[in-house]
């Protein structure tokens, strides 16, 4: 079974294309949400650091809970008739937490600190997040820049950017939604392997 929720869906499907313009702001939109990866493995011996996951950073067009797909370069659109469960950054915060936690490497892991403060902060940036039309399917994105950052003196411990692509199957929603799934599915793993590593 995918791990690709449709929360709801309305009881008429759209029949517009996915470059449609959008029609209508009260249109009821299908919700769809990205889970953490099913498979990732967890770390050989947990850290004793408190990890506190902030929100990311990102541009003004992805600061939405719509989907986005790029006719062009410099032309953004996004999906009639579907949005995201959360904003885009909120959802990326999310699907670190989850992935950091599934990894049981860490003595705490949260949106915010146990404490006045936590000892490391993941500070991030969503770059690219969106699809690109391709004519027939869609290209998937995900790029992020992520760094950890010690609190007590606020000193950089380590960077890397993330990013992954993925190709949807036509240019159906639920096909663009399922490349977002498999692109987020493989950086989320990479990310948490890389800071449980590098807190270990």
């Amino acid at each position: 079974m995918t791990r690709l929720a449709l929360i709801f869906a309305p009881l008429a499907l759209s029949a517009c294309s996915a470059l449609s313009a959008l029609s209508d702001a009260t249109q009821v939109l299908d919700v769809y949400e990205l889970r953490a990866p099913e498979g990732i493995a967890e770390a050989p011996r947990r850290s004793r650091l408190n990890v506190t996951v902030e929100s990311p950073t990102t541009t003004g067009a992805l600061l939405t809970d719509r989907i986005m797909i790029k006719p062009s370069e410099l032309e953004a659109q996004y999906l009639p008739g579907a949005r995201w469960g959360e904003e885009v950054p909120v959802m990326v915060q999310s699907l670190m937490l989850r992935s950091l936690q599934a990894t049981d490497g860490l003595s705490y892991v949260g949106r915010e600190p146990l404490g006045l403060s936590g000892d490391v902060a993941i500070v991030s940036d969503v770059i690219d997040f969106q699809a690109r039309d391709l004519g027939e399917q869609a290209e998937v994105t995900l790029r992020i820049s992520v760094q950890l950052v010690r609190e007590e003196d606020v000193a950089i411990l380590a960077s890397r950017t993330f990013a992954s692509q993925a190709v949807s199957a036509s240019l159906e929603t639920p096909d663009i939604v399922a490349a977002f799934d498999a692109a987020s599915d493989e950086l989320m793993v990479a990310f948490a392997d890389w800071v449980v590593t590098g807190l270990r």
